[in-house]
């Protein structure tokens, strides 16, 4: 066993320095629609306590889901009414999304959970939605599962990275929310048109320009509140630690109200001097 394994080592190694990180940067990029609706999904909690915990517990769930994927994808990659209730499950959250309430600002807002139970399998089944489409690039790139299962570890940990950074940027840019679940919707038609024909569908490097564009656009407006908060807390930041703002104002006062009084009761007391004997 010993020496199959020092036979296989050199294969390995190569294998391993060539394919993981094409894998993890696959990863990465295709994760970023990901991150962005599993934050939109977290942002329904109400505090940022239970949203941390919810994307924990829900990726967990989904790192096991991806596996379980990953080990059965020859069987379920050829069942395609899988791949079908995959797509339907992210048109239905992007049509939840933008049929919903508006805000009072007229934005909209992803789904309100009043538990944590509620969004945790939210969580884990709307990454593994998205892992239909991921997966299946991963596949066709290598056949070795144990690589792939790493390769989605990685990609599960940056993409817990990227959401908690996406859960403080859809409070300051005003559209990065919507740009969020347009490519929702890219990656539910995109699994949708491969059942219909593998032909159609688009190469990866015109899906990540296009949802880079999409990302480009979110960002480009900023959220006037979220400004004005940044403006407050500089202002009040600066008079805390100014030290030329109030220390040499008060003594300025005391000084002048203390010259001020001394010079009444000097008067006072010339007054009677004048008048004394005559």
């Amino acid at each position: 066993m010993l020496d199959q394994l020092l036979d296989l080592s050199p294969y390995v190694s190569i294998d391993t320095l060539i394919l993981l990180p094409v894998l993890v940067a696959l990863e990465a990029v295709l994760s970023a629609d990901n991150a962005i609706a599993l934050a939109a999904i977290a942002q329904g909690l109400p505090s940022e306590e239970m949203q941390r915990k919810s994307l924990n517990a829900g990726l967990v769930i989904a790192f096991v889901l991806r596996v379980l994927l990953i080990v059965s994808a020859t069987w379920v990659l050829k069942f395609w009414p899988f791949e079908v209730a995959g797509a339907m499950y992210l048109l239905w959250l992007v049509f939840q999304y933008f049929s919903s309430n508006n805000d009072e600002d007229g934005a909209h807002h992803g789904p309100r959970f009043a538990s944590l139970w509620q969004a945790i399998p939210v969580i884990a089944f709307t990454d593994l939605a998205f892992s239909l489409d991921s997966v299946t690039t991963a596949i066709a790139l290598s056949d070795d599962i144990w690589l792939i299962i790493l390769g989605g570890l990685i990609g599960i940990l940056a993409l817990r990275f990227m959401a908690g950074l996406f859960i403080r940027w859809l409070d300051v840019f005003t559209h990065l929310e919507d740009a969020g679940f347009v490519t929702v919707g890219l990656v539910g038609m995109r699994l949708l048109v491969r059942v219909i024909n593998p032909g159609w569908v688009p190469p990866d490097w015109a899906m990540v320009a296009l949802i880079t564009a999409i990302f480009i656009w979110g960002f480009s407006k900023r959220n006037p509140e979220a400004e004005d908060s940044e403006g407050s807390d500089a202002a009040a930041e600066s008079t805390v630690t100014d030290p030329d703002a109030t220390p040499d104002a008060a003594p300025h006062a005391t000084l002048t109200g203390v010259g001020a009084g001394s010079a009444e009761p000097a008067e006072e007391e010339s007054e009677p001097s004048s008048v004394g004997p005559s």
